[in-house]
């Protein structure tokens, strides 16, 4: 079956990360486009399921930056909005276990400046699914856009959501405000153990998961890193370990997760409505392979998530 049309709105973010320049008192940067919902699209379009990126792009040399690597991938760009405001930057530092730490250059970019105007002229009448999250949902003045834009997509399409928390940008306060409305609008929560943390501190996540699903979520995931994933739909769990892998960094392992989940989910023909035909073995089997698909983005330096044509001679490999 083939896949229907994925739509993911949100920000595509200047990844800037320090690398060793000419002498001491000289940081070279090198930048790779990002940002989580720019990651999920990319790696939606890599993996052969239909993707349209929502975005306000900016035509600076990050924008033009961005259109192209979104282009290249294969994300269906016809719906993005050319933003005079300049791009928001994001610059990475990591440790040594490759875990990236930001700080954020945002102030009046683009990403954040949605109107009502500009979302009341997307179709989505070919979408089966609405991905958003991340800053998007919580960055004035367009948060409320997004959120007006998301309820009125839910009588029809399969709405997913990813808080993404970012506590040097937005007060996780903000979130948790927000997060008991998200889940009424949202079939899918997907969220890191690190973002469970932020919005429900020293909760367990079997906790958490029923929190949640109270609110209205039906299916919860919660991406535990090397202690793989834990899935509830309804109150049903499933544990799926990781893969192991030799990581470069983390960056875009969780959106990349987040692509795979929802990729193999509709490949199935799963996605669409308010999930009511979804099983557990389902969801075990699409965070399944959601987690090679995160593998494999840990295993190259930035987010760069796989093509399908990696992940299918990977599975050849296995089978010989």
């Amino acid at each position: 079956m083939s896949p229907r049309q994925i739509t993911v709105l949100g920000e595509c973010v200047a990844d800037a990360f320090a690398e060793p320049a000419g002498t001491s008192t000289e940081l070279a940067l090198r930048v790779l486009p990002g940002g989580g919902p720019a990651n999920t699209a990319v790696a939606l379009a890599r993996l052969g399921t239909p993707a349209r990126f929502l975005a306000r792009l900016s035509g600076d040399v990050f924008g033009r930056l961005f259109r192209a690597h979104l282009e290249a991938s294969g994300v269906d760009l016809s719906s993005a909005v050319q933003a005079a405001e300049p791009s928001t930057l994001a610059v990475a530092e990591l440790d040594d276990r490759g875990q990236a730490a930001f700080s954020f250059h945002a102030q009046n970019t683009a990403d954040w400046q949605w109107t009502a105007e500009e979302l009341a002229r997307v179709d989505l009448s070919g979408t089966a699914c609405v991905h958003t999250g991340s800053l998007a949902l919580v960055r004035e003045p367009g948060a409320a856009v997004v959120e007006d834009f998301l309820a009125r997509a839910a009588p029809d399409t399969t709405l997913s959501i990813d808080p993404n928390v970012r506590p040097l940008l937005v007060h996780p306060d903000v979130y948790r405000a927000r997060l008991t409305h998200w889940c009424a609008l949202a079939d899918v929560l997907r969220l890191s153990e690190d973002d469970l943390e932020l919005l429900l501190p020293g909760t367990p996540p079997e906790q958490a998961c029923d929190i949640w699903h109270a609110a209205g979520a039906r299916l919860v995931v919660i991406t535990r890193g090397a202690d793989g994933v834990l899935a509830s739909l309804d109150g049903e769990r499933i544990q799926v370990p990781a893969v192991p892998t030799r990581v470069a960094d983390t960056v875009g392992a969780g959106d990349s997760f987040t692509a795979g989940l929802l990729h193999h989910l509709g490949g199935r023909g799963l996605l669409g409505g308010r999930l009511t035909g979804l099983r557990l073995d389902d969801v075990a089997e699409a965070c399944r392979f959601a987690v090679r698909v995160a593998s494999l983005t840990c295993s190259v330096a930035g987010p760069n998530p796989p093509w399908q044509s990696r992940l299918a001679q990977l599975a050849a490999a296995d089978h010989v």
